[in-house]
């Protein structure tokens, strides 16, 4: 690649302030948040040296970044994700890639400022909350691609994506959890189960949905009652955390309200606050179960994998690395990218150590199920769903 050398920053945390200096030839200097310049200040993480393949193809001259949420890459969850999409199309297609992570609502813009100071020829972003930062930089900078994790990129809410060049990575997570919804009604031995969320946004909202029209549809199919606390989808209300997508006391306090209504099942939605409902579910004691979202945590968090009954997979790392190669291709375009059951862009995980807790048939009644979700034979219902 014909690149200038790139630039290594001290550190991959910013404990104060610090300058960036650009990547592209002209504009080196220092880079100062404002009229002239970037600052990044608290504690987000500056953007990593670039890195390639050592058998990149030659006359490969792509540059994609990421930026983070606040979750960080190190969530186990859909930022982590995010990263391995980006990574495998670093190793595949021969391209650089680059990353800054993000650790308050704060650091957004600034990072997404700071990678298109870096030059990137596309700016991923990961998670609903960087959307208007997401919006404001791709109008400002059309040249650049961007795709977004997450959210829609309908700033104004008319149905539409707001700017050409950007891209929504989006996925139907209903289907899926629907199906674990019927796995933990078939698992409960109290009759109640749970779920909660981050925050009451689309893209977590629509698992909650899923997740409860899966119990009801156990609840008719079997003459049952199991009852979730939570979420209530016909009347769209239920337990969110006070703290969003942070683990810590508010998830555990809302974990710890459910378990107290006799949930045995708890599904929350939300990146890593499903650590505090472990905990929570540990000082409780019992045959409780979590289940997981985005990734099969059983695999990513050895710490929890003993109560996890599933995980509802969003296979945010295919999407990643799906729309980075259409970029790549020259095939970029605002559609967005809609994960589906039938793509395999969203499922479930095994039931691992649980294999023997649930019913014995309840593999193939799933598989079944699945099969009537991608024929529309049965469908579920949710405002959120993409």
């Amino acid at each position: 690649m014909d690149r200038d050398p790139p630039v290594i920053l001290p550190g991959d945390f910013l404990e104060d302030t610090v300058t960036l200096t650009t990547r592209k030839a002209g504009l080196s200097g220092l880079a100062i948040l404002g009229a002239s310049a970037l600052v990044l200040t608290g504690c987000a993480s500056a953007p990593e040296t670039p890195t390639t393949p050592s058998d990149e193809p030659a006359g490969s001259d792509f540059y994609a970044c990421m930026v983070s949420d606040q979750g960080g890459f190190d969530d186990k969850s859909f930022n982590q994700l995010g990263k391995v999409g980006l990574d495998r199309a670093a190793s595949e297609l021969g391209i650089e890639v680059n990353t800054a992570q993000s650790t308050t609502e704060d650091d957004y813009g600034p990072n997404i400022e700071a990678m298109v100071n870096d030059g990137c020829d596309m700016i991923v972003t990961v998670g609903f909350l960087l959307s208007a930062a997401t919006i404001e930089a791709a109008k400002a900078n059309p040249e650049i691609e961007f795709a977004i994790v997450d959210d829609g990129l309908d700033g104004d809410f008319d149905g539409k994506v707001d700017v050409d060049n950007g891209k929504p990575i989006l996925f139907n997570t209903a289907t899926a959890s629907f199906l674990a919804g019927y796995a933990a009604a078939a698992y409960s031995k109290t009759g109640v189960v749970g779920t909660f969320g981050g925050m009451q946004i689309n893209s977590v909202t629509i698992f909650m949905d899923g997740f409860f029209e899966g119990v009801q549809y156990f609840n008719k199919e079997n003459g049952a009652s199991v009852k979730v606390v939570g979420w209530d989808a016909d009347a769209q209300t239920g337990v969110f955390n006070s703290e969003a997508f942070s683990a810590g006391v508010g998830a555990k306090t809302a974990a710890q309200g459910l378990l107290d209504q006799g949930a045995d099942v708890l599904f929350p939605v939300g990146g890593p606050i499903y650590q505090s409902a472990a905990e929570a579910i540990r000082e409780k004691g019992g045959d409780i179960a979590l289940i997981g979202v985005d990734a099969d945590v059983y695999e990513t968090d050895p710490g929890v994998a003993d109560l996890l009954l599933t995980s509802v997979l969003k296979q945010v790392d295919v999407g990643v690395f799906d729309v980075i190669k259409s970029a790549v291709e020259g095939s970029f375009d605002n559609t967005p990218y809609v994960g589906t059951i039938e793509s395999g862009g969203v499922g479930i995980a095994p039931f691992h150590d649980f294999e023997s807790k649930v019913p014995g048939d309840l593999g193939a009644k799933l598989e079944e199920l699945k099969g009537k979700l991608v024929s529309g034979e049965i469908t579920v219902d949710s405002p959120a769903i993409p």
